[in-house]
């Protein structure tokens, strides 16, 4: 056994890592490295295997995304080699990664627009009929991470399948990584869902205040909702009053402007409410700007 440790030790002290070990601690001696083999050992072992990393949901390492690291402290003149786990650049990028999907909230919109991540070139040359609508939401994020939270949002306008939502939720998700929240609410399908929550209040109350106060709120494929004077007057209505002037709303619609009043203006309930509609655009229109999204259609395309 004592020549196994013998042989152990030699092979550590010849290994290069440890060579640089000692260059690095010139305190550092053999005898602090015989008391300390299993540290020195796992140091090793465990930067070998990073070096040929299989991947994080792979790593051999005693601790997922972490690699031990060895330092040299001198108590009443002993040489102490102290250990550490330090987290590697994949463990970092992942929970980075995380945190950022944490900041933001998905309501009925498909997530993998929101996962699969992004770069300003897919963005600015997928389409080049949609460049001009791409560098304006290009400078808006800047603005934003330069100036802080806008008090004006965006409101994208344009046909079925220009890929409105794709630069919303590039928008969110570059916002996200530079600390904000934010919520991406597809318009249809959560209209449907408040009217059953008008029975369950504390869902009601709990979903209003999320949007009230995320940094910033999108309203996906506004216009296409069949609306209620309930849904328009007392939740839109009290979520927009709340965040004009506080914080950024942003809309997708096939709808320009003055297309969207008149859809407001109507219920299927209590018909033409023309004064109704255009109290509720006077919460939206004079906190956008504009932006025209042209371009193909994508939707269906392989």
């Amino acid at each position: 056994m004592a020549d196994q440790a013998e042989q152990k030790l030699g092979e550590l002290m010849a290994d290069p890592l440890v060579e640089r070990l000692f260059v690095k601690h010139p305190e550092l001696d053999e005898r602090a490295v015989r008391m300390n083999m299993n540290r020195v050992y796992q140091y090793v072992k465990e930067y070998r295997n990073c070096s040929n990393c299989p991947g994080l949901s792979q790593c051999p390492n005693d601790f997922e995304g972490h690699y031990t690291l060895l330092s040299c402290e001198t108590v009443n003149d002993q040489v102490q080699l102290i250990d550490r786990k330090v987290s590697c650049k994949k463990f970092i990028a992942r929970r980075n990664e995380e945190q950022i999907k944490n900041r933001i909230r998905s309501f009925y919109v498909d997530e993998t627009a929101l996962n699969n991540g992004y770069s300003a070139d897919e963005i600015l040359f997928n389409d080049p009929k949609r460049t001009e609508a791409a560098y304006q939401i290009l400078a808006y994020i800047d603005k934003t991470k330069e100036e802080g939270l806008q008090k004006e949002g965006l409101y994208l306008a344009g046909k079925f399948g220009t890929g409105k939502t794709f630069l919303m939720c590039y928008l969110l998700h570059e916002l996200a990584k530079a600390g904000y929240s934010g919520a991406i609410v597809y318009m249809p399908e959560f209209v449907e869902d408040l009217k059953s929550m008008m029975h369950d209040q504390a869902k009601l109350r709990e979903t209003v205040e999320m949007m009230k106060e995320t940094d910033l709120l999108i309203f996906d494929d506004m216009g296409a909702e069949n609306l209620n004077p309930w849904v328009r007057d007392h939740v839109l209505g009290s979520i927009l009053n709340y965040r004009m002037n506080r914080k950024p709303t942003l809309y997708t619609s096939n709808y320009e402007l003055d297309a969207l009043e008149k859809h407001f203006s109507f219920t299927s309930k209590d018909g033409d409410e023309q004064h109704k509609g255009e109290r509720l655009m006077n919460r939206i229109r004079p906190y956008v700007e504009v932006v025209m999204v042209t371009g193909e259609n994508k939707r269906g395309r392989k």
